[in-house]
């Protein structure tokens, strides 16, 4: 295997600095994504952005030079979070790169690409073809550089896209409010209070606030349940009414209720859908395939259309794009805005959440009761020499019951579901699985393992 088959996944670049990924490899990525850009769009500039690694500098300067050798300009807008970057590609009308791991722990950096408009690019949208480049380039026969070099240029995006994010609520409805964020020394550092000083009856606090890429505190993870304690306790000792926990490159947000109590993605996603079908009554809202039965649901009562999709920011992005859906969500609480040029932001779901809250004068913990119907696994790993046939075995076992192969394998077994998917990257099965009870859904998680390791 060369070294970008082991950073090249399905929907971004991700590895190890500097074994894995380091500043040659950034290089030659620099060259394959002009390269991409010039030979497939009309586009001759691309907006660059990172997160707060140490690694990010030093990575982002070399595929700074590779996309400059290729004749294309760069706009950089500096340290950012995944979402002001996407924003900023919708606007400038620019294909985008974001140097991040995102939750990764702080010895891995990667890079997110996209399209003008923020469309995605993934391994069947031109990641293959970025690939393809940056590998001849690393082997000494890749493209001539252009007969002129591009040019960089910084730009100052973060006012624009705080006032863009304020957009998709009435700031009346939230009215007075007490709210804190655990930013996970990420951008969310620096998006969210931007955001939330703009809002005068609230009143907020962030936690671990400081950018900084070593994550001195906790990791930068809060779908680990572990990386919520601090808020979780903050937001019961202080009185607030809303926790909101942030990835490293704050495009993904959990929400904490005012008795420190965390809503799962599905629980979000229902009430994002919620907001969305009162201003666009019978939209169509998009779900990936491992959330909650009352997702679907809750969308159906409230007049919309519900469509189901695979795992993946770009499979969700695609379909939306397809479909005109006016939002989409994903348990893993990636939370998807048609008016944020179809990207995901946390930022955009917090407001949304709180004006939710304003506007039902209840508290979130009496909000959310309505839209959590069943008991869930949580997504459980185990690790198999052949993920393929475990699902095929699996699959024969549960012959009777209705399946489809849309991501992995899932079984409608009435009462409960599951869903088994293999890893892109390691030798894993993901096991999802929603029951009736908590108790029914330990007794079939038992009895699904117990399958998949016999």
């Amino acid at each position: 295997m060369s070294a970008l088959d082991h950073i090249v996944k399905a929907y971004d670049i991700r590895g190890t600095v500097p074994d894995q990924l380091n500043a040659d490899i950034a290089h030659a990525l620099g060259v394959g994504f002009a390269d991409f850009i010039r030979s497939t769009t009309s586009s001759d500039r691309v907006v660059l952005a990172r997160d707060m690694r140490p690694s990010g500098p030093a990575l982002v300067e070399a595929f700074s030079r590779g996309v400059l050798t290729q004749g294309i300009d760069i706009v950089d807008v500096g340290l950012a979070s995944t979402d002001l970057m996407y924003y900023a590609s919708g606007v400038l009308d620019a294909p985008g790169a974001m140097f991040t791991a995102s939750h990764n722990p702080a010895g891995y950096n990667g890079v997110k690409l996209c399209l003008a408009q923020a469309r995605p690019v993934g391994v069947d949208t031109g990641l293959t073809d970025v690939k393809r480049v940056a590998q001849a380039v690393l082997d000494g026969h890749g493209p001539r550089p252009a007969a002129s070099a591009g040019t960089r240029t910084e730009r100052e995006m973060l006012d624009a896209f705080a006032d863009h994010v304020l957009t998709f609520v009435d700031v009346a409805e939230i009215g007075a409010m007490k709210v804190v964020a655990d930013t996970a020394n990420g951008m969310g550092g620096l998006v969210v209070p931007a955001v939330l000083e703009r809002i005068p009856a609230i009143e907020f606090e962030i936690m671990y606030p400081e950018l900084d890429g070593t994550f001195p505190n906790h990791p930068a993870d809060p779908l680990q349940t572990a990386n919520q304690r601090d808020l979780r306790a903050r937001v019961a000792s202080g009185g607030f009414d809303i926790g909101l926990a942030f990835d490293g490159d704050a495009d993904r947000v959990f929400v904490v209720d005012e008795h420190g109590d965390g809503l799962s993605g599905s629980t979000t996603t229902a009430l994002l859908a919620v907001s969305a079908l009162r201003q666009h009554p019978g939209a169509t809202i998009l779900h990936n395939l491992i959330c909650s039965r009352a997702v679907p649901e809750v969308v159906r009562e409230h007049g919309g259309v519900p469509v189901r999709t695979r795992v993946g920011h770009s499979f969700i992005k695609q379909v939306m794009a397809e479909t005109g859906a006016i939002f989409g969500g994903e348990h893993s609480a990636h939370y998807y805005f048609a008016r944020n040029f179809n990207a995901d932001s946390g930022l955009i779901a917090s407001l949304i959440v709180m004006a939710e809250i304003g506007r039902s004068a209840e508290p979130l913990s009496v909000l959310r009761k309505s839209l959590e119907r069943y008991s869930a696994s949580g997504e459980i790993n185990t690790q198999v020499d052949d993920a393929e046939a475990v699902i095929e075995r699996i699959s024969a076992e549960f012959a009777g019951h209705d399946q489809d192969r849309l991501d992995g394998l899932t079984v409608d077994c009435g009462t409960w579901w599951f869903n088994l998917r293999p890893s892109n990257t390691e030798p894993l099965l993901r096991l999802n699985l929603e029951a009736p009870s908590r108790e029914e859904c330990d007794e079939r998680v038992e009895q699904l393992l117990g399958s998949i390791t016999a």
